[in-house]
């Protein structure tokens, strides 16, 4: 069989193999071979831009905000907020369990926190920027035209979309349609609900805010 972690240089650790097999528990193949797929685009793409793993970012904490970053579609991840914040919750109590210092699960619950943050995410330290570029490469094709020739293929041919970013986006707005909670307005949950429920309501800004503080002057 066929041993990716060694084909495509992905940090080898008993956490990253514990972690990996962790997501291929819980989440369907399409998250996980989602997930894999974000780690490799952000890092190739991290290389155009002159990063280097180890020297200029946590390599192995790269790999666990990418694999983990959509947990909180999953049955045991759904808690009730947006997703983003649900999954990098559950990543921060798995990764505490196994034993991983306090603030490099802070920078993971950061970046899983954040991946959906455009003009956001990209600006922050490099471990954060990658999962949200990762992530932006793989599910809407954003900055893929920066991969290495061919090196698309090859990631497909060993992680397959299976659906790609519909399904996901399918399980993030059948989420938000059972739980208004996970849609706040103006969020990015909210955004895709709008799109796939046009009846779906937001409240305007300006009435929210001119309503705001009645008879203070």
């Amino acid at each position: 069989m066929t041993d990716h972690f060694t084909d495509f240089a992905i940090p080898d650790t008993p956490l990253t193999r514990k972690t990996y097999a962790f997501v291929q528990e819980i989440a369907p193949q399409a998250i996980l071979t989602h997930s894999v797929r974000s780690y490799l685009f952000g890092r190739a793409i991290g290389e155009r831009h002159g990063l280097r793993a180890e020297h200029d970012y946590d390599d192995e904490v790269l790999f666990l905000a990418c694999i983990l970053h959509d947990a909180g579609l999953t049955e045991q991840g759904d808690r009730g907020g947006r997703f983003e914040a649900d999954g990098a919750d559950l990543a921060a109590e798995f990764l505490t369990g196994q034993g991983l210092a306090a603030d490099r699960t802070r920078l993971v619950w950061d970046a899983i926190a954040l991946h959906t943050s455009l003009g956001i995410a990209d600006r922050m330290r490099p471990e954060i920027a990658l999962t949200h570029t990762g992530t932006g490469a793989d599910v809407a094709a954003f900055g893929a035209e920066q991969l290495p020739a061919g090196y698309a293929d090859r990631v497909h041919a060993a992680y397959p979309r299976l659906g790609g970013g519909t399904e996901l986006t399918d399980l993030i707005t059948g989420q938000a349609a059972r739980n208004p909670a996970k849609a706040p307005p103006f969020s990015f949950p909210a955004q895709l609900l709008r799109q796939d429920l046009p009846g779906t309501t937001v409240p305007p800004w300006r009435e929210v805010v001119a309503a705001a503080w009645p008879g203070v002057a």
